[in-house]
């Protein structure tokens, strides 16, 4: 099987009337659930939509491929590191759906920064985001095609990449609605496979599966133990495992969109805990119950297929390529979506060029096309600089995800203060114990940056990341400046 890269995300009346283009004026955003861009994009996406784009949303290829080396260096071990990422990730949805449930906005968390810090820190987030999505289009996009091209020996990658960019730049083009039917049947499908995996594994560790024997503690106590390389081990498993859960934030902005935008950002929130424990825990602990962790499948080829043949199911390698396909393509169209949200948002409140923010019949389409041919622009890199661009463009996206977390535990801290005084009724749902569980997860934030720091293969991401962001932070804050009116 081929290797993939771990990823660190009915029509509306509008699209039957006659095209028209719009672009939202720049200034600051209101303080009502749709201001800007909002009010022009359309609301076709259906509560059905938005349940599973929540409930597929957790599922990426991150889980199936990436989580194998996050295996092979913690050992048993990488449920426990899951579990903890786990609990900082519901925390952070926690702050984003208290935010998102009071001021429903396509932007998410780069509003809510802007709200809470500053004009500039809008801009920083929102276009760090913005950047990690469009780069991890193009990696989608290669992982896919090596998969096709498994299959179809001889066939280019760069065709089956723009085949896959021009069939989701369709969707993304067509309405909302065409989106969110495309992100319902991938997060059906994929939701349907990670089941079926959990009950066959169960059934297999329970010795009731024909054909198996049940292994007990063997593979949890056994081969060097539960901690087999100590706690540095589980401290790489730890930072592979909180960036697999890159792409939660999609369904906050995806909401926007939806029939009733407070309705599906409460529903999302309140179901991630079991969400996060059921996919990512428990299929972690099945997968380390059934194989040997160093068992060299459960990195050559992914923990899913390593368990998968242990069991002795044939086709195991085809099966879980199928399913990898599937979440990639998810992945691809997600991210264009929200990507092009994110930058219609920008514009919208001043922070980007006004022709990236024109809507067409409720459809940002410059934005779509702009973020969908520099996903594409990626790809190209990938070929012709394979050995210094290419690598520093990846390492550039490696920790954005902490710093959008940043933003937003910040953000929720200082919010709740001024919804708490000024619209109580606004806080549909609330952050548990705060302000202490926001701290705690600052904190935890913090101490994964200085994890990074210490370990040789993260600590180039950080920096690289930590450069993008301090450019993106002098310009927006050279921006604020230059906008803010003039006192006599």
């Amino acid at each position: 099987m081929s290797r993939t890269p771990a990823s660190p995300p009915a029509d509306s009346a509008a699209d039957s009337a006659t095209e028209s283009a719009a672009v939202a004026p720049p200034g600051p955003p209101a303080t009502g659930p749709a201001s800007g861009a909002d009010s022009a994009l359309t609301h076709g996406l259906k509560q059905r939509h938005l349940s599973m784009i929540a409930l597929g949303g957790v599922i990426g290829a991150g889980l199936f491929v990436g989580s194998g080396a996050g295996i092979a260096a913690a050992g048993p071990s990488i449920v426990v590191a899951y579990a903890v990422s786990g609990l900082l990730v519901m925390l952070v949805m926690r702050m984003l759906g208290e935010m998102s449930a009071a001021n429903p906005a396509s932007g998410s968390f780069s509003v809510h920064a802007e709200r809470a810090i500053g004009p500039w820190a809008g801009f920083t987030a929102g276009w760090a985001f913005w950047v990690l999505l469009c780069v991890a289009v193009g990696l989608e996009g290669i992982g896919a095609a090596k998969i096709v091209t498994g299959w179809l020996p001889g066939t280019p990658e760069w065709a089956w990449v723009a085949l896959f960019m021009v069939v989701f730049l369709g969707t993304n083009l067509a309405s909302v609605t065409k989106f969110g039917e495309f992100e319902f049947w991938f997060a059906a499908l994929k939701v349907a496979a990670i089941t079926l995996f959990l009950v066959l594994g169960v059934l297999a560790i329970l010795g009731v599966l024909p054909g198996t024997d049940a292994p007990g503690l063997t593979h949890l106590n056994g081969e060097g133990g539960f901690l087999p390389n100590g706690g540095e081990g589980l401290v790489i498993g730890l930072l592979a495992s909180v960036f697999a859960y890159g792409g939660l934030e999609t369904v906050t902005i995806a909401a926007a969109e939806s029939e009733n935008p407070v309705r599906g950002v409460a529903g999302a929130v309140r179901t991630a805990m079991w969400r996060i424990a059921l996919f990512y825990v428990g299929s972690m602990a099945v997968v380390v119950t059934l194989v040997p962790w160093d068992d060299p499948k459960v990195v050559d080829v992914g923990p899913f297929y390593a368990a998968l043949d242990g069991l002795g199911i044939g086709g195991a390698a085809q099966i879980m390529n199928v399913v990898i396909l599937i979440a990639l393509l998810s992945a691809m169209n997600a991210n264009i979506y929200g990507a092009s949200r994110m930058a219609c948002s920008l514009v919208s409140r001043g922070q980007g060029p006004r022709r990236l923010g024109r809507i067409s019949s409720g459809v940002p389409r410059t934005a779509v096309l702009v973020s969908s041919v520099f996903g594409f622009v990626c790809v190209l890199l990938s070929y012709w600089r394979p050995n210094d661009v290419f690598p520093w463009l990846l390492n550039m996206i490696g920790a954005v995800i902490l710093v959008v977390w940043i933003f937003i535990a910040v953000s929720q801290l200082i919010l709740r203060g001024r919804l708490r005084r000024e619209a109580p009724e606004k806080l549909v749902v609330r952050m548990w114990l705060f302000p202490y569980l926001t701290v705690l997860a600052m904190l935890a934030m913090g101490g994964i940056f200085v994890l990074m720091l210490f370990q040789p293969d993260t600590r180039d991401q950080l920096v690289a990341t930590g450069v993008m962001t301090a450019v993106l932070t002098v310009v927006g804050v050279v921006r604020q400046r230059r906008r803010a009116p003039v006192r006599d």
